[in-house]
């Protein structure tokens, strides 16, 4: 997921700039066609290219919330399966919740991180229409949360540390999902993973959203990539409860505090990932290679901890954020 292979794919309004430039360096390199001749035409390249390059830092360092909400859904922004490949090996993909369906917003199993063996749970959005349809949209049912809670308990049972991967616009509302419980599946999994006795890491890597993200999300260290966004409703949601105006999700984004670096001086995000200039999708691997080194330290330090110890400094942690003033302005 290089720029290379999306850079005439979608781009955000804000982005243009950046598309006009990248568009007129695409159109010398043609026009010079790879010749050393053309001395007057590579000299131009490099300085554009170096333009561009400030214009992508410059524009991403200073990123509304409504924008960061963008990034976040970004249609080339890699999913939970794409990090599975990177990150991990011998990803062995456990299906069904023994009880109803296997819901496929949810992947889960087990694998190895740095020849470790660990469990990953993530939401898992679409592509195309047919993934997005067979995704839910990464909204996930009460059999994904069953499914998911199955995978923590194999975790704890064989004392696997968890790794959890939160992409998602909320636990899918549809009357299906209520008529098979969907609360009581978000509140028992949280009730599972306030106590579990394995180590456990949640990042955000899109959208963190209201409870469907938290089924997932309760554990000892929260990592947030630099253009994600975690809050208790969607931007367009708050806009057009409190403005009965959905337009307004601007506004809301600000007052939310849905960001990263928001949360992080609220003291809700133990870390934030930084993303290359332009959104994880423009330089995956090195955001991996981040991601990576942070997941194996934070897990190195969790390691060290005896299981009553990690269950009690979890629900402590848990006791301290509800304290939290988030009204207070950023």
């Amino acid at each position: 997921m290089t720029e290379n292979n999306h850079a005439m794919l979608d781009y955000l309004d804000f982005e243009q700039p950046i598309v006009e430039l990248e568009a007129k360096i695409e159109e010398l390199r043609r026009l010079s066609g790879g010749s050393s001749d053309r001395a007057d035409i590579g000299s131009e390249i490099r300085r554009l290219e170096k333009k561009c390059s400030q214009l992508r830092v410059s524009v991403y360092s200073s990123l509304t919330a409504w924008q960061v909400a963008q990034m976040a859904r970004h249609p080339q922004r890699p999913y939970t399966l794409d990090y599975v490949k990177e990150l991990f090996s011998d990803f062995e993909e456990l299906h069904g919740d023994r009880q109803y369906a296997d819901d496929r917003a949810i992947v889960a199993g087990v694998a190895r991180f740095k020849e470790k063996p660990v469990a990953v749970v993530g939401h898992q959005k679409g592509r195309t229409t047919e993934e997005k349809v067979l995704r839910n949209f990464g909204m996930a049912c009460p059999e994904g949360y069953r499914k998911a809670q199955r995978i923590f308990r194999l975790a704890e049972k064989f004392n696997m540390p968890l790794l959890t991967f939160i992409d998602t616009p909320g636990a899918y509302p549809g009357i299906g999902a209520e008529e098979r419980n969907q609360s009581y599946a978000i509140a028992s999994n949280l009730k599972t993973l306030s106590c579990l006795g394995t180590p456990i890491i949640s990042t955000v890597i899109g959208e963190g959203g209201s409870g469907g993200a938290l089924a997932v999300g309760v554990g000892d260290c929260l990592l947030m990539l630099q253009y994600s966004t975690y809050s208790v409703i969607s931007p367009e949601g708050c806009a057009s409860i409190l403005w009965k105006d959905a337009g307004k999700a601007d506004l809301a984004a600000d007052a939310l505090c849905i960001t990263a670096e928001a949360l992080r001086r609220h003291g809700l995000v133990d870390e934030v990932i930084a993303e290359p200039p332009g959104g994880a999708h423009r330089d995956f691997p090195a955001l991996c290679k981040a991601l990576g080194q942070t997941l194996d330290t934070e897990l190195n330090r969790l390691g060290q901890l005896e299981r009553s110890s990690l269950v009690d400094r979890r629900r402590k942690r848990l006791v301290n954020i509800s304290s939290v003033p988030l009204w207070q302005s950023t």
